[in-house]
Formats: C-alpha cells, sequence, structure tokens
C-alpha cells in the first residue's frame, strides 16, 4: 500500500509517498510560494538529483497537479501512475473538541476543519485546501485526517481545563488541546518499543524540542499532560513564542504602548523567546550556542532560560507520573544538541537519573543515553511524523 503525505501550508506544502509494505519513502518534496509569484516545486528522489519545477502555482489544486506530475514523470517518478497511489494523509492542526483521534475524511469532518479556523487561522485553512485539491485531482481516493491535537484530547479535565469561568469552556471550547501531538504519539509509542517497556512500566515523558518545543507526559501511550495549550504558544520558551507568562503583561503593554491585543499576540509568537531573550540575536539555537561560547551574555541567557523551563516541566512531569520509566529527547534540538541535554538532565542526578558522558554523544539517531545504573532511562529518539500520519493512514483507509 502506497500512501501520500501531505502537509499543506498557507503558501507551501510537504510531501512525502511512503511505501507501507516496508515503511520506505520512495519520494518527497515542497512546493514554496504557492499563490505568491516565483513558485518552486523541489521533488527528491533516493539516488537521484533532486528535480525542480518553477511553475506558477496560483493555488493548492495546481500545487497538487505538480506534485502528482513529478511523481509520475518518466525520468524522476516513482510510479508509473496515480492509480498506484491508496490513499492520502492530511496533517491538521485543529479538531477542537470534535475529533479525538484521527478520521476519514467526510462533508463533516470538513465542516468541523473550517469551525475550528478561529482556534487554528494559520493553519487549518491551508490544511482544508490541501484536502479539497487532493480530493479533485484525485477522485476516488481515501483521504484521512491527523489532528496535531488528537493526542491531547486524551487528557482528563483535570489537566485540560483552564481554572476560568466555564461559560467559555461551553460557548468557546476554551481548554488545553496540546500541539505536536503526532510527534508526541509517534514518539510515546516508539519509546515503548525501543526499550521494550512492559506492560505497566510505560511511563514515558518526550521531550520534543525545537524551534517550536514541547513535553508531554504519558502512560502506555495515552496522554496524561503536555505543555502547550489552548495555542502552541503556551508552555516552554521557545525559538521566538514566550512560552508562559503572568497574563497581565499582556494589558500592561497594550495600555503602556497603545497596541491592539492581536497586535501584542504577534510579538509574543514572533518576536519572544530566545530570540527576544537573547537581544534578538537569533532564534537559532546553533547561533546562540556559538554566541554564547564567545562570550555573549544575552544569548547565554536565552539559553539558560530555556534550560531552566525544560527542567521545571520534566520535574512536574516526574512528579505527575509518579515517576518514569523513560525520557525521550526528540525534534532538531532534542536530537541534536548534545550539551542542551547535558545541561539539562544534570538538574535529576539527585534522583539517580544519569546521562552517560559517551553515550550522549551521539545525534540524530534512536540511542540509549543514560548510564545503565540510571534509575531512568534516557533516549534519543528522532522523530517521524509523516510515518505517523501514514500509518494512521492505513488503519482507516
Amino acid at each position: 500500500m502506497k500512501v501520500l503525505v501531505i502537509n499543506a501550508g498557507s503558501s507551501s506544502l510537504k510531501y512525502q509517498l511512503i511505501d507501507m509494505e516496508d515503511e520506505s519513502v520512495k519520494a518527497k518534496g515542497l512546493c514554496e510560494r504557492i499563490g505568491i509569484s516565483g513558485s518552486k516545486l523541489t521533488h527528491k528522489v533516493p539516488g537521484l538529483d533532486d528535480y525542480v519545477v518553477e511553475e506558477d502555482m496560483p493555488t493548492h489544486q495546481k500545487a497538487i497537479e505538480l506534485v502528482l506530475a513529478a511523481l509520475v514523470d518518466k525520468d524522476h517518478g516513482v510510479v508509473a501512475s496515480v492509480d498506484e497511489i491508496d490513499a492520502v494523509g492530511h496533517r491538521v492542526l485543529h479538531g477542537g473538541p470534535t475529533y479525538t483521534g484521527s478520521i476519514k475524511v467526510n462533508d463533516d469532518v470538513k465542516r468541523v476543519i473550517r469551525e475550528c479556523f478561529d482556534l487554528g487561522p494559520l493553519h487549518n485553512p491551508a490544511n482544508l485546501m490541501g484536502i479539497e485539491a487532493c480530493e479533485a485531482a484525485m477522485p476516488g481516493k481515501a483521504n484521512v485526517a491527523v489532528f496535531d491535537t488528537s493526542f491531547g484530547m486524551g487528557l482528563e479535565p483535570y489537566a485540560y481545563r483552564y481554572a476560568i469561568p466555564e461559560e467559555y469552556y461551553e460557548k468557546y471550547s476554551i481548554r488545553r488541546y496540546g500541539f505536536h501531538g503526532t510527534s508526541h504519539m509517534f514518539v510515546s509509542g516508539e519509546m515503548i518499543r525501543f526499550a521494550n517497556l512492559p506492560e505497566g512500566h510505560q511511563k514515558v515523558i518526550v521531550c520534543h524540542l525545537g524551534n517550536g518545543s514541547s513535553i508531554s507526559a504519558s502512560i502506555s501511550g495515552k496522554a496524561v499532560d503536555t505543555s502547550m495549550g489552548l495555542t502552541p504558544l503556551e508552555g516552554l520558551v521557545m525559538g521566538t513564542r514566550s512560552g508562559d507568562l503572568d497574563p497581565a503583561v499582556v494589558q500592561f503593554i497594550c495600555d503602556h504602548e497603545n497596541i491592539s491585543v492581536d497586535e501584542m499576540l504577534t510579538i509574543l509568537n514572533k518576536k519572544s523567546g530566545v530570540y527576544a531573550l537573547s537581544g534578538n540575536l537569533s532564534s537559532d539555537f546553533r547561533d546562540l550556542s556559538s554566541a554564547a561560547e564567545s562570550g555573549n551574555e544575552k544569548a547565554q541567557l536565552a539559553l539558560d532560560a530555556f534550560a531552566h523551563k525544560v527542567v521545571k516541566t520534566i520535574g512536574g512531569y516526574l512528579g505527575v507520573l509518579n515517576g518514569a520509566d523513560a525520557i525521550a529527547f526528540t525534534g532538531g534540538i532534542g536530537e541534536n544538541d548534545t550539551a542542551m541535554r547535558a545541561k539539562i538532565m544534570k538538574h535529576f542526578e539527585y534522583a539517580g537519573i544519569k546521562l552517560d558522558p559517551e553515550r550522549n554523544k551521539v545525534r540524530g539517531k534512536a540511542s540509549k543515553i543514560s548510564t545503565d545504573d540510571s534509575t531512568v532511562g534516557v533516549y534519543v529518539l528522532p522523530t517521524n511524523e509523516e510515518l505517523a500520519i501514514a500509518r494512521e493512514t492505513v488503519r482507516l483507509a
């Protein structure tokens, strides 16, 4: 069975064609500048040179048509015809309170995605365009929506409800949803298999650390808590997102700077985080690490603040779970930043959780990085959201 995985953004579209017989990626690519001049498709097939198509893509449907043409191209394609593609899996940001898991797309699913536009204004409209473009280009093919919020929908009310008047929860579905859910679902499940955790000992903390970062706690693959909330703004200090802060900060700055709440939210999402703490130096942790090593105090502050919040969250989740069986690091920073992993985990040596300095040198490869006598196993485990989406698509389609 071959599954086409689609991640549609407002002006971009990522794709992978995965053969589920062996879960191998046959081709992948990116459509850029959809609806903007200078559109380009970059198509990659293992063992071949990149295939680049520079052609106007006024709509997502045109982008999908070019993707399908690349997949069947006589020189750069990997299938003889579109008929070889059995189903399409779509990353969809928000399913609101309606959907607690992935689902085969029908008119009602599209209605719910549309109703969640205000909860995911940057992503849900584009996700829906991707679905409808595939429906038009490949009529009759099964489309599956895999919601980024599904993992967090497994939380208990005491974990997802905000302590605000109930009418706002009832009227507007304001609650903690959590994001990076597909990654957390994949890594928590893979962690159980990779470490061969026995039934009854499957308490896992997943640290998805990158420009956007979040942490989850789960038992037997079911979410118990997650750091992001109604939006991806809640939780850890991130690349350009502030993470948690006193809500009164918003009113205070709006009043004193004479700006709107919308403007303030833009600041908190795009001009804050380690970028702000570093004096607007960079949101890239590689740049910050290099600057800190050269004596830049603001860059060091940014790194320290990021690590401090991660430590607080892991510590809190150890309490929520009443101990853990495994801690997994994933995402660009989690998988590759050896110094940051060491900086974080040194705070848990009091509990007998210890990294092995040699094992911790690994980057981007599934590995155990804790000592053999560590009370909790610590691992690097690369995430694979596309494969998670493909697996869900096979299950439903």
